[in-house]
């Protein structure tokens, strides 16, 4: 059998059997991830084209960050009580008027303050759309589905971001608009052709919602760990634009040698997602997740050692291979410990984690770099990603069965309370 075809019959595995509101919901992330200009250039708007101070810049940059960690939990809220379908209208449409906004504004403290409500807006749509992926793939199809997903989101990115250079040298209002606009295409594709996912709720299942609230969660310790151990996680894979940059600075490195060394993260993703999500699908998650962490730790660790810019795109390469199984795995994780009728709120706490890690990570690479030194950062990341490994080792020893695929086909079949228009 050729490569073409064995290539041909793994893409066909990959994506067959997964059901036709995933691949809208799917489209609708891609679209969304190619119009995502702004958080791209927008340090440098901020600097070159409206004449801040990178101080300014940084102070909108957490502003932007503070609205998502906010967000992240009332947008969880919604997305349990209003519905998948209307938090992801809402968050879209408000993301498209806002991001429209900041091109518009001048006054730094309208800037800030419409950043604000960019990065509310536009992280008010993660917890909905994962709460829906739940809802409408079957438990053993979920880590396919999340990769796939993933996928999805770093090749739109990597697009949008080849693409916001040349647009910035041409017009930085064109970029805001040109993601608004997208952004608002999203949410056209949610309104005309996603139903609502929500399983119909009886009585006693309208009593277990009511009784679910983020008290709820806080009190899950075991769910919460799960949190804990993600927001170590994601603190480490900050340090790929917050910490590295900075680190290869001082080194002498341009900043294209951080953009050579850093994109190699997006090729790998986009080449490798989909095959090794074929090989880790159904494996072990605690395993899966303990090497993950470790990975992840040492291949930041390993940055200490770099003195070229092709040692440095080969620890991208350690770290990107855990990234791409940390992704789905820990995503399937947090799924399967939430309850059906309290996944938004879940949802929303998980986000948040990540939420906060953008706010800590440039605190801690900066406070660390200028006292101690670049290579106490990277020992520190080795560091975290060992007691990670460590937590992921004793959560999974004594975590509950999956559950079996029958409940989730009786679950897949329950009635949408709202129809696609």
């Amino acid at each position: 059998m050729s490569a073409v075809v064995r290539a041909r019959r793994a893409v066909r595995e990959t994506v067959s059997g997964l059901p036709p509101a995933f691949w809208w919901l799917w489209t609708s992330t891609l679209v969304n991830r190619l119009g995502a200009f702004v958080a791209t250039f927008m340090a440098l708007y901020l600097t070159l084209d409206r004449g801040y101070s990178a101080t300014y810049a940084g102070l909108v940059a957490a502003l932007h960050g503070l609205g998502g960690v906010i967000s992240s939990l009332g947008a969880g809220v919604m997305t349990d009580r209003l519905g998948r379908r209307p938090t992801l209208l809402v968050a879209q449409a408000s993301t498209a008027v806002s991001v429209a906004a900041l091109g518009f504004v001048h006054h730094p403290v309208a800037i800030a303050a419409v950043a604000f409500l960019v990065g509310m807006a536009s992280n008010a749509s993660r917890p909905a759309v994962q709460a829906m992926m739940a809802d409408i793939v079957r438990p053993e199809d979920r880590i396919r589905a999340f990769s796939l997903n993933y996928w999805a989101i770093n090749l739109g990115f990597a697009v949008s971001s080849m693409a916001a250079g040349f647009i910035a040298e041409y017009s930085y209002l064109a970029g805001f608009l040109i993601e608004a606009a997208m952004t608002m295409v999203c949410a056209i594709v949610v309104f005309v052709k996603l139903p609502e996912s929500r399983p119909e709720r009886s009585a006693e299942a309208a009593a277990k919602e009511s009784s679910v609230s983020l008290v709820t969660v806080l009190r899950d310790g075991r769910f919460m760990s799960v949190v804990g151990l993600s927001f170590l996680i994601a603190l480490i894979f900050q340090q790929a634009s917050v910490g590295l940059p900075v680190a290869m600075g001082e080194a002498g490195f341009t900043p294209a040698d951080y953009g050579m060394a850093v994109a190699v993260n997006g090729v790998l993703i986009v080449a490798l997602q989909i095959p090794v999500t074929r090989f880790i699908q159904h494996r072990d998650p605690g395993r899966l997740l303990v090497i993950s962490s470790v990975l992840a730790g040492y291949g930041f660790g390993l940055t200490a050692f770099a003195g070229s810019v092709g040692v440095f795109a080969l620890t991208v390469c350690v770290w990107t291979l855990a990234e791409i199984v940390n992704a789905p795995t820990q995503t399937g994780l947090v799924v399967r410990l939430s309850p059906v009728h309290g996944r938004g709120r879940y949802q929303g706490m998980y986000t948040m984690s990540w939420s906060v890690a953008a706010l800590v990570a440039p605190l801690m690479s900066g406070f660390v770099i200028d006292r101690l030194g670049a290579e106490w950062l990277w020992a520190a990341c080795a560091v975290i990603g060992t007691v990670a490994g460590l937590g992921y080792a004793l959560l999974m020893r004594r975590l509950p069965a999956e559950e079996p695929a029958a409940g989730a086909a009786k679950e897949q079949t329950v009635r949408p309370e709202v129809t696609a228009t």
